[in-house]
């Protein structure tokens, strides 16, 4: 009996995703600058909502959390700006990559606070 237990408790583990709602300071590198944007984000169970603000201005954000997964993004004036990455056991970081609709790329790491 124990034996079932622990192994439904581990297999459950990655079927929950990581809760990224809060606020979000985010640092961007790409090969065509820095920034450093604020994301607002509020999570429903794998659905992701909010807001961004940065060098880009203001934009509204959809996506989703898989497990530890996190994609996001956001669309300028008809260009797709996605996120892609892994947040942290804690809840309180993500690092990935960034994709500027296909202008740009880079790196970004975040931290909730």
């Amino acid at each position: 009996m124990i034996r079932r237990l622990l192994l439904f408790v581990v297999l459950s583990i990655p079927m929950f995703a990581a809760d990224v709602t809060g606020t979000w300071h985010v640092e961007v590198k790409t090969d065509a600058g820095s920034g450093s944007p604020t994301f607002v984000l509020k999570q429903d169970g794998d659905k992701i909502t909010g807001s961004y603000s940065g060098q880009l201005g203001e934009a509204k954000v959809t996506g989703t959390v898989k497990g530890d997964e996190v994609t996001f993004g956001f669309d300028m004036g008809g260009a797709a700006v996605v996120y892609v990455g892994k947040v942290d056991a804690a809840g309180k970081k993500m690092t990935g990559e960034v994709d500027l609709a296909g202008q740009a790329s880079g790196t970004f790491t975040g931290e909730k606070k």
